[in-house]
């Protein structure tokens, strides 16, 4: 009886504490972007997978006393009950279309970015980030991995016009304008991390040799961690960032105020740039990235 009592408690507790999680703190961040598809995704599978939990536990407590020991009773031996088999296998057929069905909807809407969509590239590296924006143009220039250096640390293509202008950040602030879909470059130049904000529900791996990408839309202004959700190395929990979501009047102010590749070029060239120090994996295939615009712009 004791078990009985035991595995029904446990049914019971799990469902009372899934409700008061909110109220504890144990909930979600309050999201910061379009992808709420992505909390209803995640609560249709905790709602089908919560139900079958809490019935397979009550069974199983509704087995331990309807079958509990008794000296006069005797054990029959059933091979094979093929109406409960072919129940098992349509309820579960259902309840993992229930889960994977949603899941491809998003996933859909996750991969099909805006044609009006911004762009701008995020690059990880052990273990820091770093960011770039297009320029005037509204086009970002090329890289390529054999260009990474000291004073070219993002790998730019020099003779591309396109990319004297693009906008470098060689920090760990990225800044967003609001209510503006944005499409998030993402490129890693040694290992793999994984480019994650909590609050936008989105997150891609950052592949060595790959341009991923994930696409939002920041929907309220303040600032934001940055995480790598990826195992990267012993700095792996120390690789954090900001994302700052402004009004796109600050936005614009803020980015005519960032130094451009030409300008940085000017200064390496004559050695007043302080560049950052690249760790860069060997063998890494070449990439090469177009960018879009984020509006106007005046230098």
């Amino acid at each position: 009886m004791a078990m009985v009592v035991a595995l029904v408690l446990v049914a019971v507790g799990s469902v009372l504490f899934h409700f008061m999680a909110p109220s504890l703190g144990w909930w979600w961040t309050p999201i910061a972007s379009n992808w709420g598809y992505v909390d209803d995704t995640i609560i249709a599978t905790f709602w089908i997978t919560g139900t079958v939990f809490v019935a397979i536990v009550l069974f199983m407590a509704y087995c331990v006393l309807r079958y509990r020991y008794k000296p006069e009773r005797r054990a029959a031996y059933e091979p094979e009950n093929k109406k409960m088999e072919w129940w098992l296998t349509g309820l579960t057929t259902l309840g993992v279309a229930g889960m994977l069905t949603p899941g491809l909807f998003v996933w859909d809407q996750f991969i099909s970015v805006p044609e009006d969509a911004a762009q701008v590239e995020a690059v990880g590296q052990q273990w820091q980030w770093s960011f770039r924006y297009p320029g005037e143009d509204g086009v970002l220039g090329t890289t390529n991995f054999r260009n990474i250096s000291y004073e070219n640390p993002f790998g730019l293509d020099p003779g591309d016009p396109n990319g004297q202008d693009d906008v470098l950040i060689e920090g760990d602030e990225l800044h967003l304008p609001l209510d503006k879909p944005v499409k998030m470059l993402l490129r890693s130049i040694d290992v793999l991390h994984d480019f994650y904000v909590p609050q936008f529900r989105a997150k891609m791996d950052m592949v060595p040799g790959m341009i991923t990408y994930f696409w939002l839309t920041p929907t309220r202004t303040g600032e934001f961690d940055i995480l790598c959700f990826e195992l990267c190395g012993v700095g792996h929990y120390a690789m954090r960032g900001t994302v700052i979501v402004e009004e796109a009047s600050a936005f614009q102010a803020w980015l005519q105020e960032q130094p451009t590749f030409a300008e940085l070029s000017a200064q390496a060239e004559d050695g007043t740039r302080n560049v950052m120090t690249l760790v860069v994996s060997e063998g890494e295939a070449d990439t090469a990235v177009r960018g879009g615009a984020w509006g106007t712009q005046t230098d």
